[in-house]
């Protein structure tokens, strides 16, 4: 943008600052707009734990889905009509994560990854991963759900934002298009950096305003088409060659993640064998290759009664993994593989299991994640939200210790000694 453009924009963000109806006063600024960020997280995890499950269904109506972006609609002008992406469309297929499993899991992989992630290039990874997939019906009005997990690093998306982008700076921003999607974000990084004082952090803001020119609210003045075509070409080039980089180590970590997961619990599975107890796989789980067979090969293939017997069964039987004693009754330890996801899940696994059996259940819990997890796995202990954790005798296992350890363990171990040797209590969980 010229300097001349630059300060009739800035006078302009100033006068939608001031207007009394416009979005930085009607939904920026309302009160209950921040208060939502937490229930919207909550309702992607829910999304995320269905899918995982393979309880999500084949339905938009009903879903956890439509919980989450209901609300997002009810987010004021701004995202009114956010469910409209999500709405299955019979005739069309689209969007495709109601009846192909594979772009279902394909979807619930990135919103995990977008959940745990602590860096902005994970996020933009991840969705190159999702755009890799080709999963009809599902573009960049997904960028609404991410906002409310990443708002410093994601704007909204939606037509009227797309018209005032284009508007003001001369773009040919394409709806249903990741690679626009992101060339624009560039932009609008760009726009909010040049006029951080009169905007935010938050992306919401520079979204509000561009919804407002988009929505035809404020009129523009003319300015020089071929340049600002240029330089949209030139910020969709950038994109795409970025993805283009990305894309091979984004796609391997979504297969390692899964491979990675299912290694751990073969050990885990190999060890408790050996060391004489039952073992018990996640339902959703068992049927996955390992070695030369299936992953619950040689494990229960049921659960015993009196851990089924309430209203917690299936939560508990998507458990990774439960080591139960001799006679088949009691559980001596129970184990949550945490890769790359949410720890939130597991954590509501393993206290159904401990408050949800008649008589009590085992006090061993282990969360097995990698050894760079530590930090945020003790970080995460320490919210408000986990405060009932502390029933549980929870401990940290590393999967250097585990590696390192398993097979001298299953050689020479007895009971539980060797695992609670190289796990480490969480601090301040006793």
């Amino acid at each position: 943008m010229t300097n001349v453009h630059e300060a009739w924009v800035g006078n302009l963000i100033r006068h939608w600052r001031d207007d009394a109806g416009a979005s930085y006063r009607t939904w920026f600024l309302w009160e209950e707009r921040i208060k939502n960020f937490r229930s919207i997280r909550r309702g992607i995890m829910a999304v995320v734990d269905e899918i995982q499950a393979d309880t999500f269904g084949n339905a938009y109506r009903g879903s956890s889905l439509e919980t989450v972006v209901h609300s997002i609609a009810e987010q004021r002008q701004v995202f009114k009509g956010a469910d409209h992406a999500f709405l299955w469309k019979p005739k069309l297929r689209i969007p495709d994560i109601y009846e192909d499993r594979a772009n279902q899991v394909a979807f619930g992989r990135f919103l995990d990854t977008c959940l745990c992630c602590n860096a902005e290039a994970q996020v933009l990874a991840a969705i190159h991963a999702l755009d890799a997939a080709r999963i009809k019906g599902l573009g960049p009005a997904a960028a609404n759900l991410l906002y409310f997990l990443h708002p410093t690093w994601l704007p909204p998306f939606n037509t009227a934002i797309v018209k005032g982008y284009n508007a003001l700076t001369g773009a040919n921003v394409k709806l249903g298009r990741w690679d626009a999607y992101l060339a624009m974000r560039r932009g609008i990084v760009e726009l909010n950096g040049a006029h951080r004082t009169l905007l935010s952090n938050d992306y919401g803001a520079v979204a509000g305003f561009l919804f407002d020119v988009g929505s035809g609210r404020y009129p523009l003045p003319e300015r020089d088409e071929e340049a600002a075509l240029a330089r949209w070409r030139e910020d969709l080039d950038l994109v795409r060659a970025e993805a283009a980089a990305a894309l091979p180590k984004a796609l391997a970590a979504a297969s390692e993640a899964d491979h990675t997961h299912t290694e751990i619990q073969g050990w885990l599975r190999d060890l408790g064998l050996a060391l004489g107890y039952r073992v018990w796989i996640a339902s959703n789980d068992g049927g996955r290759p390992y070695g030369t067979g299936r992953l619950s090969d040689g494990c229960l293939q049921r659960l015993p009664e009196r851990l089924t017997a309430r209203g917690s069964a299936e939560t508990v039987r998507l458990i990774d993994v439960i080591w139960i004693d001799e006679e088949g009754q009691d559980v001596v330890a129970a184990f949550e593989v945490e890769h790359t996801t949410s720890i939130y899940s597991g954590i509501v696994r393993m206290l159904d299991l401990a408050l949800g059996v008649e008589g009590g259940a085992t006090r061993n819990f282990f969360l097995v994640a990698p050894d760079n997890r530590e930090e945020d796995v003790r970080a995460q202990f320490a919210r408000p939200a986990f405060s009932r954790v502390g029933e549980l005798d929870l401990r940290y296992l590393p999967y250097s210790e585990l590696r390192g350890h398993r097979e001298t363990i299953a050689r020479f171990g007895t009971g539980l000694k060797g695992v609670l040797a190289i796990a480490r209590p969480i601090v301040g969980v006793r």
